[in-house]
């Protein structure tokens, strides 16, 4: 008897669980279906990258002098630099014979291009590089001389502001007005309406000496 009553409460108990655990998805569910839908066509649609984005590294050869700079401040030694020195005049100085950096590896730090005494090394907005085989992630320094196309000037995209620059309040990019300005200030902005608050500040200090 016990037995039975014990194995009809276990199941009524199962039975409110799993409705519980249902309503709460439901709830979730219908709480999404009055909101607008915010999904990217990928790769008809592509979200414009963020200012200091930090994609694919750009390499000018011509710009590097073999310092080795970049391999002392990555945190894994990751760039590769072949050189050797050539005789000019009296003088033997470096140069570059391959340059190459693994991104299957890369952890996109920017500690490269910021300690670069030659500006060769710059960050760019690709993002995309994706492949079957690890060993095509180790770019050389022709594959990185490519710079990518910017979503922007890609024809065959409709590039999509992402959030951060979405205007307060809007959630959907595709019906953004064409020069709709973002959210938040410029540095510029910023800079200004500083100046301002400095000034009026010296101008109460002055009003309330007199």
């Amino acid at each position: 008897m016990f037995k039975i009553l014990k194995q009809v409460s276990d199941y009524a108990k199962t039975s409110w669980q799993s409705a519980k655990y249902i309503g709460q998805g439901l709830s979730v569910t219908f709480d999404h279906l009055g909101r607008r839908p915010v999904t990217v066509q990928y790769p008809y649609e592509k979200v414009i990258p963020s200012e200091r984005y930090r994609g694919r590294i750009h390499f000018e050869f011509d710009k590097c002098i073999s310092c080795e700079v970049c391999v002392r401040v990555c945190p894994i030694n990751l760039p590769v630099v072949d050189w050797e020195f050539e005789k000019v005049g009296k003088k033997k100085q470096k140069k570059l014979k391959h340059y190459s950096i693994d991104f299957g590896v890369c952890i996109f730090c920017g500690n490269c291009v910021e300690y670069c005494p030659t500006n060769c090394i710059s960050m760019t907005e690709d993002y995309e590089l994706a492949s079957f085989d690890r060993h095509e992630l180790n770019y050389d320094n022709v594959a990185m001389g490519r710079l990518p196309y910017k979503v922007t000037q890609d024809p065959m995209v409709t590039p999509l502001r992402e959030f951060g620059y979405l205007p307060k309040g809007v959630t959907d990019p595709h019906d953004l007005p064409k020069g709709s300005l973002r959210a938040g200030c410029y540095p510029q902005d910023i800079l200004e309406e500083l100046e301002r608050e400095k000034e009026e500040n010296q101008d109460e200090q002055e009003a309330s000496k007199n």
